[in-house]
């Protein structure tokens, strides 16, 4: 029998790294119940529990391969556990521990490198990070109430998110303004990767730039975003105001300042991105929204809300390479076409590219749309 090695050492780093929580584990499998990967027709070799109890015991074998790498940090086993663990945190602080022996899987250290070196990370020029703003008038910062933090992802592969976005906010009024090229990627893919010495100067350079051009408030249109700036910088001292898109247009929405008067006869079918919904609790305001668009029928998923299922591209899962049968956004896709959708809905962009994806390779691009909720909303002005 192969003896088995123990480290306390390691247990200690996970700890010092943000993963106190791991001793509260009582190893009830919960966790594992819960992930979305127990539910593909494949067998994964992610099991959420045995990551857990390596951690714990300090057992090598985790840092040695990319499995720990499957978790897309959707945080359903977090609402699962009856001990309220911060699995995310523990599943990060392990990846930390992955980074530092140079154990980051190849196409991550892409990503890290990518926006290291361009301040992104889907290897474009940093310089190129306004060009969704060509043919629109976009004003740039200056005393406005709010800065737009438009994301990577919206800003050099999703587009048109950036500009229905920008769109819906001058429609209605709002002060609001851009940065531009100075920004970097807000870091939370870096963070979720386990570089965490990266992460820290990414926050470190957007909050120094944030307080430089005296922004107090940020609108972002990507939960991901939302999230790292709500939940993350402020241990680096940022304190700003931070709102995602759907709560702010919803709120204009009820004040009477927006309205959507194009009639939209489709079945719309909602999907609850992990990082608006379970890691934020942001339900409500994105079914408002559609619900505000004239002769549009929405439709919910069997399991929405706290318990939707994961689109696959957390916890940096979007950069990675994943095999047909263990694709969590396929799933999304053949339910939608099920119950006779039209469009997918969501309010997320990493969603957007993974539904996309799905929609092509299951060739049901022809009969079912992936659209962002902008989308729909400017569609309806």
């Amino acid at each position: 029998m192969e003896a088995v090695t123990y480290f306390d050492e390691v247990r200690e780093i996970i700890q010092e790294m943000g993963g106190d929580d791991i001793t509260l584990c009582l190893q009830c499998g919960m966790c594992a119940g819960s992930c979305p990967w127990g539910k593909m027709e494949k067998e994964s070799e992610f099991i959420i529990r045995k990551m857990l109890h390596m951690g714990r015991m300090g057992i090598e074998g985790f840092e040695n391969d990319d499995v720990l790498y499957a978790c897309t940090t959707c945080n359903q086993c977090v609402v699962k556990c009856p001990r309220g663990v911060n699995i995310v945190n523990v599943v990060r602080a392990m990846r930390s521990i992955v980074a530092e022996t140079g154990g980051i899987p190849k196409n991550l250290k892409a990503v890290v490198g990518s926006i290291s070196s361009n301040g992104n990370p889907w290897g474009q020029d940093a310089e190129q990070r306004t060009s969704w703003t060509k043919d629109i008038d976009v004003p740039t910062f200056a005393d406005h109430e709010y800065l737009l933090y438009v994301c990577c992802t919206s800003a050099f592969d999703s587009q048109k998110i950036a500009r229905a976005t920008a769109q819906l906010l001058q429609q209605a009024g709002i002060s609001f303004g851009i940065i531009g090229n100075e920004e970097k990627c807000c870091g939370e893919a870096t963070r979720k990767i386990g570089a965490e010495e990266e992460f820290a100067g990414l926050a470190e350079h957007n909050i120094n730039l944030f307080q430089s051009k005296g922004v107090k408030k940020i609108i972002t249109t990507s939960p991901h975003c939302y999230y790292t700036f709500t939940q993350e910088y402020p241990e680096f001292g940022a304190e700003f105001e931070v709102i995602h898109y759907t709560q702010l247009l919803a709120q204009l929405v009820e004040e009477g300042k927006l309205a959507f008067n194009t009639p939209l006869a489709k079945k719309v079918i909602y999907h609850d991105p992990c990082y608006l919904g379970r890691h934020n609790n942001v339900y409500e305001e994105p079914r408002q929204l559609l619900q505000a668009v004239p002769e549009l029928q929405r439709m919910d998923y069997d399991d929405n809300r706290e318990y939707s299922m994961c689109c696959g591209g957390g916890g940096s899962r979007i950069w990675m390479e994943t095999e047909s049968g263990l694709r969590f956004s396929d799933v999304k896709v053949k339910e939608a076409a099920d119950k006779g959708a039209e469009i997918i809905a969501t309010a997320c962009p990493y969603c957007v590219v993974m539904l996309e994806d799905s929609c092509k390779n299951l060739n049901k691009d022809e009969e079912i749309m992936v659209r962002d909720i902008s989308q729909i909303l400017a569609d309806s002005l």
